[in-house]
């Protein structure tokens, strides 16, 4: 086959890439429904967003490992200060202040820091000497490099995003192996701050979610009515779905965002349980090949660099299939590769370039002997 198939080709990870292109094309199939049998305005975007992203993931794949580690506390203060922009001249969307407009691009710095955190701590445990791992000088900084963004995060407010990101930080920190007391010791901690958060931390629609979760038939015409719908569309799709393009919650716009966060209840009324399944097994594919790079990665930076972005995309997909099931809070979380939304696809292809860029340092260790 190496006679046949030039070596650029041959040497791509298209046990990943397979799956993630039917992904896509299934998401804008999912979309072309969710907009009643039209390309616009969902579709055509999101096809358009996947293919200019991945130019962008096909970049990062080319940045050699020395100036990766040693850009990740760049990186990192550029998008906090970006975060601190949005405080300054964030434009204003929804009630929440979370966009930066500069000028042809709109973007979400958030966004950026749930992979930009994995990196700057990843570079951190890769420079720190093993005997200190125990100490807490593995974990104050590492604990203030996440209590930065987090706070800045949750003014805007994003209380899904600031998870992300304290999700993404805890893994790297457990990969790179913090004694487990001071997860116990932090978990502690935030059962006790808890309470307080709900009360006095959290916007009042935010407190509305918590609720509502609990309890969502209390009001299901008001803070309940998109976990309702929800599990309307998604119960009402059987085994083999409706057919596609005739899901009547979307179509009838009792499924409120069916483009977006609700995506997965999208696809569940019109492919149903197959659907649902063929769904989970390609995020199974993705993901499972993106451990296998991080397990195969020749150092502790490359290791954690790249296991901290399967978990980037595994809270998305997690959160998101536990809220549109009414398993957890509605967070405005998407589906990755599936939702309509560019600052979603940007944030889950930075993880699938990063993840090409550490499979490529692998291969060419294992080749010459070195790391470059």
């Amino acid at each position: 086959m190496n006679s046949v198939i030039p070596a650029p080709i041959a040497r791509q990870p298209w046990q990943m890439l397979i799956p993630l292109f039917i992904l896509v094309a299934f998401g804008g199939a999912v979309l072309y429904s969710a907009a009643g049998g039209n390309f616009q305005p969902f579709a055509s975007s999101h096809l358009i967003r996947f293919a200019v992203f991945f130019v962008m993931a096909s970049i990062i794949v080319w940045f050699p490992r020395n100036f990766v580690k040693s850009a990740a506390y760049l990186v990192f203060g550029v998008v906090l200060i970006m975060l601190v922009g949005v405080e300054v001249m964030g434009a204003v969307k929804g009630g929440s202040q979370r966009w930066l407009e500069l000028g042809f691009l709109r973007i979400q710095p958030s966004e950026l820091m749930k992979p930009t955190i994995v990196l700057a701590l990843a570079s951190f445990y890769g420079t720190l000497p093993s005997g200190m791992i125990a100490s807490w000088r593995a974990v104050v900084p590492a604990a203030a490099l996440i209590i930065a963004p987090v706070g800045l995060v949750l003014l805007q407010p994003d209380l899904g995003t600031s998870l992300a990101i304290v999700f993404c930080g805890v893994v790297v920190m457990f990969l790179a192996g913090v004694p487990m007391r001071w997860f116990v010791a932090g978990g502690v901690a935030a059962a006790i701050a808890t309470p307080l958060a709900f009360f006095f931390g959290l916007q009042d629609y935010q407190q509305r979610r918590v609720t509502t979760f609990l309890d969502p038939e209390s009001d299901p015409l008001g803070s309940g009515y998109h976990i309702t719908q929800s599990k309307i569309a998604i119960g009402s799709g059987g085994f083999s779905g409706k057919g596609f393009n005739e899901g009547s919650q979307s179509h009838l716009n009792y499924l409120p965002e069916p483009h977006t966060d609700f995506v997965f209840a999208t696809m569940a009324e019109e492919w149903g349980l197959l659907g649902g399944i063929l769904v989970l097994l390609i995020f199974a594919l993705i993901m499972r090949w993106g451990l296998n790079v991080a397990k195969t990665a020749n150092d502790r930076f490359a290791k954690l660099l790249a296991a901290g972005m399967v978990a980037t995309m595994f809270f998305y997909v997690a959160i998101n299939l536990m809220m549109v099931m009414g398993l957890a809070p509605v967070v405005g979380i998407p589906l990755p590769f599936m939702s309509h939304g560019g600052s979603s696809m940007m944030t889950n292809m930075i993880c699938i370039g990063t993840l090409m860029m550490v499979n490529r340092w692998n291969r060419e260790q294992n080749r010459s002997g070195f790391i470059r």
